[in-house]
């Protein structure tokens, strides 16, 4: 399974003259203006952040011009990448280059020379319906049979939502940079993403649920399972798809804000209203956590909610939406590092574990899924019971600093203290920027840095340091005029006041604290 497919439940192609007309380079003069409020000394910072995260991009990418999924940052092995690669790690690549020469660290000369090389190997990889697929080396580009960690033969996929960040990255190299825009933009022509629409089906609306699917099989040229949550990193999928017409405008509203009855138990009763949007009915349902309606990702990760607005300024496009709900998570993630868990620190999303893995972080309570996504590491060990005066206890947190990042926007001040008091604590800053995560009771880090967060890291810098460049980068322009007044429609359920709440409180902190209005 591809490292973004977090969520998982289960018309137009556009012409080459339509797609250049759609990519001409932004003149950042959208409506939407944001200026830093941080401290010279908090710029400072992130400028030398930007810099260190720059440097691991210098060790993942290869000749090729396409970056290893992670790279060692502990004993022999410092600075040995990995030899697996995905389409979301070619974007986070891309869309760092651009951010490494707008944050001048970086020459024009080297940026145009390393997005070519990119490219230019992109041109000879295998596509599948226009698209690439997802295990791939990173020395060549070619389809990996076997997989480099486990030696288990490897399938071949093609992830919608891995392909939408590339699509998502090709399209600022076309805005920005005029003398690869002709290369970058046939890159793109192909990328249909209506080939992933199940259209919506009135007599079987339950099969073909007008949504989009995760992956497609090239081997057997199947399909399967459903993206059904909107608040998801998959949501850049509808977004690009919206705005290059290859999918409905409509598609939008019947993703879930939470789930249905008829899709099984979830996390928490939801709470709502119905609207309609577009034709569409939308239950507009909502949990409680801490006293905060927020509506839910899958697994409760900062980056379900919140990479997609590092390059769509969703909150200002839709105020009453994303505008209330995407702070609200931020803020809900504060509240569970600090307050909740009393870890001390926060910022929880899928990271490497400080144990070697893989794994998938997150506040249980913002996620709809029951089995929810934990923002410790069990460690073969139950975490402690509930304390005295009602406040659970965790063992073994896991943060995970590009978390922090993807916050900067909606908290900057609590961003930069919590990276502060990562760094002043525990080893977990180097040459190469933060490692992945760290276990903040045990005070272990991660041994490597992997490319998806690290390329989260560069856009969310280059957005504070240099007015949402990243946003104009990927939003000015057709995307603006076409997903702006759609989602600017709706109005959430979420709400940021402070409601009479009666918590559950279990003893066994396997189940997560239940919220429930009186």
């Amino acid at each position: 399974m591809n490292r973004m497919v977090f969520t998982t439940l289960s018309i137009l192609s556009f012409t080459f003259v339509e797609l250049v007309g759609f990519c001409q380079p932004p003149a950042f003069a959208s409506t939407v203006v944001r200026r830093s409020s941080l401290s010279a000394n908090d710029k400072e910072d992130l400028l030398r952040y930007a810099t260190d995260t720059w440097r691991s991009f210098e060790v993942l990418a290869q000749p090729s011009g396409l970056p290893a999924d992670y790279v060692s940052c502990e004993g022999e092995a410092w600075g040995s990448p990995s030899i697996k690669t995905t389409p979301t790690n070619i974007a986070c690549y891309l869309w760092s280059v651009l951010a490494a020469e707008r944050l001048k660290l970086i020459s024009k000369t080297e940026a145009t020379s390393r997005l070519a090389q990119t490219l230019g190997t992109l041109a000879r990889m295998e596509r599948y319906h226009g698209f690439f697929l997802n295990d791939l080396d990173a020395r060549t580009g070619t389809r990996l049979k076997i997989s480099p960690v486990d030696a288990s033969t490897l399938r071949p996929l093609v992830s919608s939502v891995d392909n939408a960040w590339l699509a998502a990255a090709l399209l600022m190299v076309v805005n920005t940079q005029p003398t690869l825009r002709d290369r970058a933009s046939k890159l793109l022509q192909p990328m249909d993403f209506s080939f992933f629409y199940d259209a919506y089906d009135r007599s079987d609306p339950v099969r073909h649920p007008g949504l989009l699917r995760v992956g497609y099989w090239a081997d057997d040229k199947s399909f399967y399972a459903h993206y059904g949550m909107l608040n998801s990193e998959a949501r850049i999928i509808s977004y690009l798809g919206i705005a290059l017409g290859q999918l409905p405008p409509e598609h939008y509203f019947r993703m879930f804000r939470t789930l249905p009855d008829r899709l099984g138990s979830q996390e928490q009763v939801p709470t709502g209203v119905s609207r309609e949007y577009l034709g569409i009915k939308v239950f507009e349902g909502s949990y409680t956590y801490r006293g905060l309606r927020i509506v839910p990702s899958w697994g409760g990760s900062m980056a379900e909610a919140l990479m997609s607005s590092l390059f769509v300024p969703e909150e200002a496009w839709a105020p009453r939406s994303w505008g209330v709900n995407n702070p609200l998570y931020a803020r809900a993630q504060i509240e569970h590092g600090l307050a909740e868990a009393g870890y001390g620190y926060w910022g929880f999303s899928p990271a490497k574990s400080p144990k070697g893995r893989y794994r998938v972080y997150g506040v249980k309570s913002l996620g709809t899924w029951p089995e929810g996504y934990l923002s410790y590491d069990m460690n073969g060990i139950v975490p402690e019971a509930l304390q005295i005066n009602s406040t659970p206890r965790f063992s073994h947190g896991v943060v995970t600093p590009h978390a922090a990042f993807l916050g900067l926007r909606y908290a900057p001040r609590e961003a930069m203290d919590n990276l502060h008091a990562l760094a002043a604590s525990f080893p977990i800053y180097g040459p190469l920027g933060f490692h992945d995560s760290v276990d903040v009771s045990a005070g272990v880090v991660s041994g490597c840095i992997i490319a998806l967060n690290q390329g989260m890291i560069m856009a969310a810098i280059a957005n504070e340091l240099d007015d949402d460049y990243m946003r104009h980068a990927f939003s000015d322009g057709t995307v603006e005029r076409k997903v702006r007044p759609l989602i600017a429609l709706e109005e959430f359920s979420a709400s940021p006041a402070r409601q009479t709440v009666q918590r559950e409180l279990k003893t066994d902190l396997l189940q997560t604290v239940r919220v429930r209005i009186k």
